[in-house]
């Protein structure tokens, strides 16, 4: 219990008294406690006492997620094992933003919206609240600060992070506001494109925690820093200190650090991203089309003013590169397309690539506890590398059946498109307002280099907004003057053609926007935005612009003469989360301010069609095994997996079945549809043989003296399978599938020869028959004068028994050498004597020969000698 006190110590130290009183209704911790908890919860632990995981917080850890498991899972730094893991209810195959301290892991179920908070002290899960749905909600915790941030609504929440409830009123901001990330001293940084602006909010207090200077209530805004024109496209990357911000329009880096601010200008050969967060003095601004790295080094003490810029480039082909992560002077980029992440010092130098097995999918790094995790969401394995840039792999799903293997990505390179110019941006359009003018325009072909920038030109002076901006306010015009605009499209390999807008004339005679706006998302992915009659001041409403505002920017994506938009099918993406708002045009041209935004939605449809799908035959009798890839969700859950065989269906919810209940190999076609709250997604096919009883042909046979061999052509049709032989009707013993020699035969004999292969389906037979050959031996003697052929001695004589001992009438004759006879059997002396041929060149022996002379007689072994080596035992007893 030692290690157990010294922990709950540390956390008393770092919680304070708040904690111990926040603690207080929950009961006392105990041994017992946690053991029932882990029991209620049906957590799996591994190597730990169960005091150590009531604080298992403290360690070098950091949890990460498994899709395909639908699990958080316990990594310890130190071991490079998985110690705890904990199943998250129907999320399989869903992404999920993890985000922790020592006390809290808080989730956040990107496919359903639902945050989750799990409190590390009781291991359990302490409460739960909705959000929407989709890209566009981040959550971001330090120490005892959790936030929600709604980008695209520009709502700021601050949370208990352990019972979710609010603290203090939301922050409100222009709709698409960026970042959401805290730095080492706690304060949330966002972006405001809008405005060009960062903001600094300090959370509130909580509750009993007792008063501190500059505590408030609930989060406030404690510091605004112009860091751009506005309608730029900013990211931000927190830092230990402060903020390090990057205008992707005009390719600035901007640091914070306290009041200490520095802009470097970067020559970016494309968009530029940056982690969430970053650890250490260095910032790396990662151009993924490129695989170009800058890296932004704070200017060394007594040397030059300015900040040091290094570059480099990453190893590889395509465009599919991660924010490179800075730790512990390396710079680890993760590329999603093979599953490497690539170590590099500042100059380039390759130092590790650390490869996750089939990764299939992305890539997630987070520096936390001095190491760095590495995790690949969609696969079994995780990495840690610790300060001394030493990797362990990690076995996310050790002690436990991984289940069905799904198929390898495809290693076909992704085709690379041609590489130039952007095009010019589709349907420029303008309307007046009073002294400005609304344009806004449809995308630019990137032409194979992702768009950096939007000019537009024909106001007082140009104007540059972000690539992910398609509508901007020109101010600074004359009322009753005509204008027209152009918008060009600028990308790394420089600005393309203009087009121009109608021509608008400012006026004041503007209507008013519409009051209020009501989006709704349809099964078909389209979404359908309604609003009231504007108030024309007067004058008819022409007609109505409708734009659409996510977490990346904002852009027109309609115009209608009545009070109902519906987008087209694809214009949105799926899965994102967009707010909308209306600008109310009369008949003059003349527009109105945009209307507050509506409500957020997410569109959706059905789901894709699954991946990879691949049937293959099953070690069982009419069964067949189906594994695919998870669908695209098109912007809701999969529920379900309905997959149809031979008129039949059944659903599932993992990504692999096995069917049952066909006839022996009989091909079988199986079909997958994904299915989600619009409906089934497209079916994908894919067809498997069940397996089949086997077939088998001798295709050769021959005997030896002792043994024979059998040449076998065997189909398995598609299981292993298994070979005997039987022999004389003997009981079978094993021999090889494609033949083989068997032994325990004798000479001279003609068997009976049968083979049964076997497999999980049956089992068939082949027979025949083979013949030894005869066994021969020559008589030996090597004085002819005395036993050879026409020898006075008479030669070797025969007998009708195993002996040459009386009673007379055995002899049946003579033979001499070298005569040659076949040999049938062997038998010994019936009087056991030893008879000595050696004097002749024979040998002393007490057996004898059965041999073919005179009829079926015997001939002392002492005077005959076998082929192959003279081995009695090549014979039968007779």
């Amino acid at each position: 219990m030692f290690s157990a006190r010294v922990k709950l110590g540390a956390m008393l130290r770092r919680g304070g008294i708040r904690d111990a009183h926040r603690r207080a209704r929950d009961g006392v911790v105990t041994v017992g406690t946690v053991t029932g908890l882990v029991a209620g919860l049906g957590l799996t632990l591994f190597g730990l006492g169960s005091a150590d995981h009531a604080m298992a917080g403290y360690d070098a850890a950091a949890w990460v997620w498994s899709s395909a498991k639908s699990e958080v899972a316990r990594v310890n730094g130190l071991t490079g094992r998985v110690d705890t893991r904990y199943r998250i209810p129907d999320a399989t195959g869903h992404a999920m933003q993890l985000t922790q301290t020592d006390r809290y892991l808080v989730l956040r179920d990107q496919n359903t919206g639902l945050v989750s908070a799990i409190d590390l002290a009781t291991l359990r899960i302490a409460a739960t609240t909705p959000t929407t749905a989709g890209l566009g909600v981040r959550i971001a915790l330090h120490e005892e600060s959790l936030f929600v941030v709604d980008a695209v609504q520009g709502i700021v929440r601050q949370l208990d992070p352990l019972a979710l409830t609010p603290l203090g009123e939301p922050l409100r901001f222009p709709p698409g506001i960026g970042g959401g990330a805290l730095d080492g001293e706690g304060l949330l940084w966002l972006a405001v494109p809008t405005e060009g602006t960062v903001v600094a909010v300090r959370p509130g207090r909580y509750p009993g925690a007792g008063p501190r200077e500059g505590d408030s209530a609930g989060p406030r805004v404690v510091r605004t820093v112009p860091v751009a024109e506005p309608n730029h496209d900013l990211v931000l990357s927190a830092l230990d200190r402060g903020v390090a911000v990057l205008d992707r329009t005009n390719t600035t880096l901007t640091v914070l650090r306290g009041e200490d601010a520095r802009t470097v200008l970067l020559d970016l050969a494309g968009p530029g991203a940056m982690p969430a967060r970053t650890t250490g003095p260095e910032v790396p601004v990662t151009v993924a089309e490129a695989r170009h790295v800058h890296v932004v080094a704070p200017a060394s003490p007594g040397g030059p003013a300015r900040d040091r810029v290094y570059d480099f480039r990453v190893p590889g082909t395509g465009p599919t590169l991660r924010p490179c992560v800075a730790w512990s002077g390396r710079f680890y980029c993760p590329d999603e397309a093979t599953g490497e992440v690539h170590a590099l010092s500042r100059t380039g130098e390759l130092l590790a690539t650390v490869t996750v097995n089939r990764a299939a999918g992305p890539l997630d790094l987070e520096v936390r506890e001095r190491h760095l995790f590495i995790n690949a969401p969609h696969a079994s394995t995780a990495h840690v590398i610790d300060e001394h840039h030493r990797a362990r792999p990690v076995d996310k799903y050790a002690n436990q059946i991984l289940g069905g293997q799904v198929p390898p990505p495809p290693t076909n390179p992704p085709r690379t498109p041609a590489v130039g110019k952007p095009g010019a941006p589709r349907s420029v359009t303008a309307s007046a307002g009073d002294a400005s003018a609304r344009v806004t325009w449809g995308p630019a072909p990137a032409n194979g280099s992702a768009i950096l920038r939007y000019v537009i030109e024909g106001g007082p002076k140009p104007l540059t907004v972000g690539a992910n901006q398609r509508s901007a306010e020109v101010t600074g015009l004359v009322n009753g003057r005509t204008y027209r605009f152009t918008v060009h499209a600028v990308n790394a390999h420089g600005a393309g053609p203009k087009r121009a807008s109608n021509p608008v004339v400012p006026t004041a005679d503007v209507p008013d926007p519409p009051a209020s706006v009501t989006a709704t998302a349809n099964p078909d992915g389209t979404v359908t935005v309604t609003w009231p009659v504007a108030n024309g001041q007067g004058r008819p409403i022409a007609r109505y612009s409708v734009t659409a505002i996510s977490a990346d920017g904002a852009a027109e994506v309609g115009s209608v003469s009545d009070t109902t938009f519906t987008s087209q099918t694809g214009t949105l993406d799926y899965g994102t989360q967009y707010a909308f708002t209306v600008v109310a045009v009369n008949d003059k041209g003349a527009g109105s301010q945009p209307s507050p935004p509506s409500n957020t939605v997410v569109p959706f449809t059905k789901p894709g069609a699954v991946r990879q799908l691949v049937a293959s035959s099953v070690d069982k009798p009419g069964t067949v095994r189906a594994t695919w890839l998870a669908a695209a969700d098109n912007g809701r859950p999969i529920t379900g997996y309905v997959v149809s065989v031979g008129g039949r269906e059944q659903t599932v919810t993992g990504t692999s079945v096995e069917l049952t209940g066909f006839g022996h190999g009989e091909t079988v076609t199986v079909s997958v549809r994904a299915v989600n709250a619009a409906g089934a997604g497209p079916a994908a096919t894919a067809k498997a043989r069940t397996i089949a009883p086997p077939t088998v042909t001798i295709t050769s046979r021959s005997g030896a003296t002792n043994s024979i061999t059998v040449g076998l052509a065997v189909n398995d049709n598609g299981s292993p399978t298994s070979c005997r032989i039987s022999v004389g009707g003997s009981a079978p013993v094993p021999i090889g599938c494609g033949g083989g020699t068997v032994g325990g035969v004798w000479p001279g004999s003609t068997y009976p020869v049968t083979v049964t292969v076997t497999n999980a389906a049956g089992s068939a037979t082949a027979s025949d028959t083979v013949t030894t050959p005869a066994l021969f031996g020559t008589v030996l003697c090597n004085d002819l004068g005395e036993c050879g052929l026409g020898s006075p001695g008479g030669g070797i004589w025969v007998y009708s028994e195993p002996t040459q001992n009386p009673p007379p009438g055995r002899a049946v004759g003579d033979t001499s050498s070298p005569s040659r006879y076949q040999a049938i059997c062997r038998a010994t002396d019936i009087d056991g004597v030893f008879i000595d041929a050696r004097p002749w060149g024979g040998k002393r022996d007490n057996r004898w020969v059965r041999i073919r002379f005179s009829g079926d007689n015997y001939i002392p072994f002492a005077w005959f000698r076998l082929d192959g080596g003279d081995d009695i035992n090549q014979l039968p007893p007779c």
